[in-house]
């Protein structure tokens, strides 16, 4: 299996993951459970899985977000909600938010040919769960968890009794797989989390607010992070990528398939092809609701650029 399909993959699986932050129902689900505003609710749903973990283990799995942000909100969360009460929390929510977003799936959704699903037969997404939670499930299990905190603290998670929780679930779990990876990907290149973000809205040519202001980054942050990629001869004096700096960014976009591809060798092509009409079908719906918005902090791409 090529590395190229983890990127496939990993852009029809983080829609369903990321309803989690967008979603109203998780919003209102953090809130409910006594979380206070949205970041707080972000850092204590994420981090859950590890359970009451103080500050500084957050803001090493995290990696990109700047230590000032996370300690407004770690470890105070504790002491608002334990992590098992959050990750109920967040599991039933992000289960709600699935069902609004992909109700009424039909066989007016597009199918590639090559993706072998008929429409058809996916009507909702409990009914897709039931064909792809088992194949996810065996991924997971294939998967090695060496070095891979948040991956490995979802994959000790029990499975929600719920089928469409446990699609969520298995979802987010190969999520932080790829996501530990990735960050293990730019620590060996050198990269703390605010140079990551400045190289990739340079070859990205997204726009520095959105990546500075949601991890936290001032301006002044965001400024001497870009000196330092130019004196590593990354960036220009304009703060534009030089081939050096593209070549680097692809290098860790193409490492990180290369480490996340490895347990989805598990499948059969077949399997592998129906896993991803599936998952496009339910990651097309979302996308669709509007409940994502684009471009986001995420680096994930418009239903219309996937790949």
């Amino acid at each position: 299996m090529e590395a190229a399909f983890a990127r496939t993959v990993w852009q029809v699986l983080e829609p369903l993951h990321a309803v989690t932050y967008f979603a109203p129902e998780s919003r209102e689900a953090n809130g409910a459970v006594g979380l206070r505003g949205f970041w707080m609710g972000y850092f204590a749903a994420r981090a859950a899985p590890l359970g009451a973990v103080p500050a500084g283990v957050v803001e090493a799995v995290f990696f990109n977000f700047h230590p000032a942000m996370v300690r407004r909100a770690i470890p105070d969360a504790w002491g608002f909600a334990t992590p098992g009460t959050v990750l109920r929390a967040r599991t039933e929510a992000a289960a709600g938010a699935l069902r609004r977003t992909t109700t009424a799936l039909s066989a007016a959704d597009e199918v590639d040919a090559a993706d072998e699903v008929d429409a058809a037969d996916v009507m909702d997404a409990a009914d897709a769960a039931a064909e792809i939670v088992p194949l996810l499930e065996r991924v997971v299990a294939d998967a090695d968890g060496a070095g891979r905190p948040l991956f490995a603290a979802n994959r000790g998670l029990p499975t929600p009794e719920d089928r469409v929780g446990a699609l969520w679930q298995a979802a987010t779990t190969l999520r932080e797989h790829r996501g530990d990876g990735h960050v293990a990907v730019l620590t060996a290149e050198g990269l703390n989390g605010c140079e990551a973000h400045v190289l990739f809205a340079a070859c990205a040519d997204v726009p520095a607010g959105i990546l500075r202001d949601n991890r936290g980054w001032s301006a002044q942050d965001w400024q001497a992070a870009a000196d330092r990629l130019t004196v590593r001869g990354l960036l220009d004096s304009g703060g534009r990528p030089t081939d050096r700096g593209r070549a680097l960014r692809s290098h860790i976009e193409a490492r990180t398939d290369a480490l996340a591809v490895q347990p989805y060798r598990t499948l059969t092509p077949t399997e592998a092809a129906q896993l991803l009409g599936l998952l496009g079908l339910l990651a097309d719906r979302v996308l669709t609701s509007g409940t994502i918005p684009f471009p986001n902090p995420m680096g994930l791409p418009p239903r219309h650029a996937r790949a």
